[in-house]
C-alpha cells in the first residue's frame, strides 16, 4: 500500500467540537439546537441508525427526539406533522429517515421540510442554492466528500475531478460544489462509455454508485486522490465502490469504508444542525425587530 489512508474519525471528531462550541454558544442565546427524527413502520436498520445519530447528537450537545410513526399513515397526515415542526420554534433540525413506506415518496416530504429545518440539505432549494455557489445547509454526504479532499495538500483551484455518479443528492452537487471552489470536473455515469479514460486524467476521484469494485488502480492516475462514497454489503462486510487493495497501490491517499466518509457525513449533519439554528435565530430576531 502506497496510499495514505484518510483518516475520516479523526476529521469528524475536530469538526463535532467546532458543532459542540457553537452548540454551547447558542444554548447560552436560549437557543439550544434540537433535531426531530421522522421515521415511518417498523425498520430495524432504520432504527439502528437512528440511535447512532441520536447517540452522536447528543454527545455534541444537541436535543434529539425520534418519533416514529404507523406505516399505515398517509402522505396528508404526514404532510400535517411536518407543517406543525416547521412552525414550532423549539424544532431546529427536521431529519427524514429512509426507507419509507412505498405510498409515501421521499421527495414529497423533503419538499414539506422548511429550508431553514433542512438540515439533512435535500430540499430542492438547498440543493439549488449550490448552482449558485451560495452553499447553506448542502447535502451531507456531498458535503463531507468535499471536505475531506479539502483536508488535503492540494491546490483545489484548478484541480482535475472525476466524479463517477451523477445521483441529485451526491454525485450531482459535488461536482458543483467543486466547481464553485474552481475545479475543473468531469462527471461518469452509466451512459459513459470510457469511464476509466475520464478516471485516469483526474487529480481526483469521487465514486458514488453503489457497485462495489467499480473503481480499480488501473482508472486512477497515479497518487491521485480517491474518495469512496459507496456503502456496499459483501460476504457479511461493508465495502466501498473501489476495489480498495488495488487502488490503495497507486492512489496518493484514499478513503476507507468503513471510517471514511461515513463519520464526516454525520458530523456534517450536526454542522447543519447548529448552523440552521444560528439562521433561525437571526431570521426571528429580523422578524421581531420589524414588528417593533
Amino acid at each position: 500500500m502506497t496510499a495514505t489512508l484518510i483518516d475520516g474519525k479523526a476529521i469528524a471528531a475536530r469538526m463535532v467540537e467546532e458543532v459542540r462550541a457553537e452548540a454551547t454558544e447558542l444554548a447560552a442565546k436560549g437557543w439550544a439546537p434540537r433535531l426531530v427524527s421522522i421515521s415511518v413502520g417498523d425498520v430495524a436498520a432504520a432504527e439502528l441508525y437512528v440511535r447512532n445519530q441520536q447517540r452522536q447528537a447528543e454527545a455534541a450537545g444537541l436535543a434529539f427526539e425520534a418519533r416514529n410513526y404507523p406505516e399505515t399513515i398517509s402522505l396528508e397526515q404526514l404532510t400535517g406533522v411536518m407543517i406543525g415542526l416547521n412552525a414550532d420554534p423549539r424544532v431546529n433540525g427536521i431529519i427524514i429517515q429512509r426507507p419509507l413506506p412505498t405510498h409515501i415518496p421521499v421527495k414529497a416530504l423533503q419538499k414539506a421540510v422548511h429550508p431553514l429545518k433542512d438540515v439533512e440539505g435535500m430540499h430542492p432549494s438547498s440543493i439549488g442554492n449550490i448552482v449558485y455557489n451560495d452553499l447553506a445547509l448542502g447535502p451531507c454526504t456531498a458535503v463531507a466528500a468535499v471536505e475531506i479532499l479539502k483536508t488535503l495538500p492540494l491546490n483545489i483551484e484548478g484541480l482535475d475531478v472525476c466524479v463517477i455518479g451523477h445521483s441529485e443528492i451526491v454525485g450531482k452537487p459535488i461536482a458543483f460544489l467543486m466547481m464553485g471552489l474552481g475545479a475543473t470536473v468531469t462527471v461518469c455515469h452509466h451512459m459513459t462509455r470510457q469511464v476509466a479514460v475520464h478516471s485516469r486524467a483526474a487529480d481526483a476521484v469521487f465514486v458514488a454508485v453503489g457497485k462495489p469494485g467499480l473503481v480499480t488502480g488501473e482508472m486512477l492516475k497515479p497518487g491521485a486522490a480517491l474518495i469512496d462514497i459507496g456503502i456496499n454489503r459483501v460476504e457479511g462486510k461493508t465495502v466501498g465502490d473501489a476495489d480498495f487493495e488495488s487502488c490503495a497501490k497507486v492512489a496518493g491517499w484514499i478513503t476507507p469504508v468503513p471510517g471514511g466518509v461515513g463519520p464526516v457525513t454525520v458530523a456534517t449533519l450536526l454542522k447543519n444542525a447548529v448552523l440552521a439554528t444560528r439562521m433561525q435565530m437571526d431570521h426571528y430576531s429580523a422578524a421581531f425587530a420589524v414588528e417593533r
